[in-house]
């Protein structure tokens, strides 16, 4: 498949991302800082690099001004990290980066990344006047910041566009909470709409059906719903 570069100090974030590209089929290098990640981008020469912001030696965002300055950013590049602000990703872009992965990264915003960024290749170009081509990650996170909610809650909406049995996710509370509700109320909609078929629900999401019956666990998600509600 491809040769994907993944630099992040934290070996937990270095073996995750590995297991899941490895089981894509795409072979991975790791490196826990910038000089290793300088030495593999020259002896492996990756299609797309994984690029963690925060790193103790140079950060991210150096080392990519430096891969600029010296001609060698002809493959695409993504920025990920816990707490960057829009500034930084909007920086990151104009230097040459295809997107922004906000942490904790989830295995479907993974791949979806990858896959754009190996099927656009290359680094972003500016445009003329000053403005720049802005990958749709880093427009994601300034969209997601800038949502404002009345009542502290997020309404789901189906395909129609009306409201969904005026189901509601708390946003006061810890991200990975609001965020694993979302995803499981997401999954439970998709195996509700395909009545229960995981090779549907995998097509409609874009995940591989080993990894989403893994995600489906991990939620708690009752994988029985969909057929239940079919007969």
């Amino acid at each position: 498949m491809a040769n994907i570069l993944v630099v992040d100090d934290e070996h937990g974030i270095r073996e995750l991302l590995s297991e899941i590209l490895n089981d894509e089929g795409h072979a991975v290098e790791v490196a826990e800082n910038a000089a290793q990640a300088r030495g593999a981008r020259q002896t492996m020469r990756p299609d797309l690099v994984l690029l963690d912001i925060w790193m103790p030696d140079t950060d991210g965002v150096t080392l990519l001004k430096e891969w600029s300055a010296m001609g060698l950013l002809d493959m695409p590049v993504i920025m990920m990290s816990g707490h960057a602000t829009i500034d930084t990703a909007v920086q990151a872009t104009k230097i040459g980066a295809h997107g922004f992965l906000e942490k904790p990264i989830t295995m479907q915003k993974l791949l979806k990344a990858v896959e754009q960024g190996l099927a656009r290749g290359g680094p972003i170009k500016a445009q003329g006047g000053g403005g720049i081509e802005v990958e749709p990650a880093a427009t994601v996170v300034a969209a997601s910041l800038a949502v404002s909610v009345n009542d502290g809650s997020l309404p789901v909406f189906d395909a129609g566009g009306g409201p969904q049995a005026r189901q509601h996710f708390m946003l006061d509370k810890p991200l990975r909470e609001a965020r694993d509700e979302f995803e499981k109320a997401y999954f439970e909609y998709h195996l509700l709409r395909e009545s229960g078929s995981m090779t549907r629900v995998a097509d409609k999401t874009g995940l591989e059906r080993t990894h989403l019956y893994r995600k489906l666990k991990q939620l708690g998600v009752d994988l029985t719903r969909g057929k239940k509600s079919a007969s």
